[in-house]
């Protein structure tokens, strides 16, 4: 238990949070496509997202009652293109797995497929869900608000969400193109890694209430819950790196993962009513655009697949081994842990013995 990271296969990394998710009460089902997607974030080394997650975020929300493992999955209002739902605070993961496959149902017969959700919780990696698109031969497109943590440009105050905009697009190659990024700098995710490592933070992810940097990322993270901190949009400080794109772009999420559906947004995502813990009424909103109602699906991969192909045979900069695309390092990552398996750190595993022994599962991990 003293190493500071561990190799755990993905397979039983899958295994033991689906069995954590059902020991919450959380339907067979559900806990399936929940671990499926913490899972497939370990697997392509999206550490912020997968096991280390379980037990800061979606475990110890249910056990404060904010966040609900039996939660109806509610149409209120849907066209043959489009549908707006009702997540009821229920398990983030399962709600974006239902609502895309809408999507793309609608897709497979229009050719565009779009819906909304509301009173959502966290879902995960973002790219799980134009993965899904991209299986079935089209381009998938999701955004989501999320509790504040960016200040607008020239603002230090946290007022908007991480807020991805991703994309995934089907190529002839081994792998898709999956653009899958928050619209700040970096994410609390990640914060949370670099505390759990007790690591310093770069400096310019940050700003305080003073228009500074912090890089504690312990002390980051308890400014952020008290909004004295925040995080910088893409860009950077200020408008000289074009910090107001990002700003802009996160901007853009948070309003099509809250108006078209009627659903919360900014402040009224802090996760507290009253000064006591509430749920988080996330929104997300989540499209399918079918290609063979364009052009011929083999064709548009094969140009998407040139694209990708001339720009990492681009002239590279001095001292750079390589230019790589969007999704390429993720594929590799992939196939690296499957064999090897999930680096996990010391503090994850100390809290998936605890999760472990407070659900009296049974399992016993080699790194004890």
């Amino acid at each position: 238990m003293n190493k500071e990271f561990v190799h755990v296969k993905v397979d039983l990394l899958k295994r033991f949070m689906r069995d954590v998710f059902i020991g919450l009460k959380v339907p067979k089902k559900d806990a399936e496509i929940c671990a499926e997607v913490l899972a497939a974030a370990d697997l392509m080394g999206m550490d912020s997202h997968g096991i280390s997650r379980m037990k800061p975020i979606y475990y110890d929300r249910i056990k404060m009652g904010i966040q609900f493992p039996n939660a109806k999955f509610e149409v209120v209002r849907e066209t043959p293109t489009t549908a707006v739902i009702d997540g009821h605070h229920g398990m983030g993961h399962a709600i974006a797995y239902k609502a895309m496959e809408m999507a793309i149902k609608k897709a497979k017969k229009y050719g565009l497929g779009m819906t909304a959700v509301r009173n959502s919780t966290h879902y995960g990696i973002a790219g799980y869900y134009p993965l899904m698109a991209v299986k079935e031969g089209m381009i998938g497109l999701t955004g989501t608000n999320a509790r504040p943590s960016i200040a607008p440009t020239f603002g230090v105050e946290n007022m908007l969400g991480t807020n991805p905009q991703t994309w995934g697009i089907p190529t002839d190659e081994k792998f898709p193109f999956l653009l899958d990024c928050a619209t700040s700098i970096t994410q609390r995710g990640k914060i949370e890694v670099y505390a759990k490592l007790n690591k310093k933070m770069p400096e310019g992810w940050v700003i305080n209430q003073n228009g500074g940097t912090e890089t504690d990322a312990q002390k980051v993270l308890k400014m952020l819950t008290e909004g004295t901190a925040a995080l910088v949009p893409l860009g950077g400080i200020g408008e000289e790196m074009g910090g107001y794109k990002g700003y802009g772009y996160t901007t853009v999420i948070e309003i099509l993962s809250a108006a078209l559906q009627d659903g919360a947004y900014l402040k009224q995502l802090m996760g507290s009513k009253n000064g006591k813990p509430a749920p988080y009424a996330l929104g997300h909103f989540f499209m399918a655009i079918n290609i063979s109602h364009f052009t011929s699906l083999n064709r548009f991969k094969k140009t998407a697949g040139n694209i990708l192909r001339e720009l990492r045979a681009s002239k590279k900069a001095k001292g750079a081994k390589r230019i790589y695309t969007a999704g390429e390092k993720e594929y590799y990552t992939s196939l690296e842990r499957k064999k090897k398996g999930v680096p996990v750190n010391r503090q994850t595993r100390l809290e998936m013995i605890k999760m472990r022994d407070e659900l009296g599962l049974k399992y016993k991990f080699d790194f004890e």
